[in-house]
């Protein structure tokens, strides 16, 4: 089992910024791939970015692309997502999981394990 914490959410103005973080547990993480989920009230949960196990390679979503970044290090067992140009329709909760053994960049829900709790993200306009 895999134990993640999110960190870094908060309320910012439209054109802000703000970085999250993921820390996780135990000592197999450079094994999964992380990606970071977002998830607004009565809206289904949302993929948002993924970075591979070894880190070389990113995917994100189309409404993120240019504006999100995810790194990781590995070494500290933590993955971060560097969000810019933040807009309304970004305010969510925006949670890290990892993904399941041989995924490298997963993009649904159901190729990830665990999941963290969550830091909420509010954009105001």
């Amino acid at each position: 089992q895999v134990q993640l914490v999110e960190s870094g959410g908060g309320v910012v103005q439209a054109g802000g910024s703000l970085r999250l973080s993921c820390a996780a547990s135990g000592r197999t993480f450079g094994n999964y791939a992380m990606g970071w989920f977002r998830q607004a009230p009565g809206k289904e949960r949302e993929f948002v970015a993924v970075i591979s196990p070894s880190g070389r390679a990113t995917a994100y979503a189309d409404s993120v692309k240019g504006r999100f970044t995810i790194s990781r290090d590995n070494a500290k067992n933590t993955v971060f997502q560097q969000m810019n140009s933040l807009v309304p329709e970004d305010t969510a909760d925006y949670s890290c999981a990892t993904g399941r053994q041989y995924f490298s960049l997963p993009s649904r829900p159901n190729e990830y394990a665990s999941w963290g709790q969550g830091t909420q993200v509010t954009v105001s306009s």
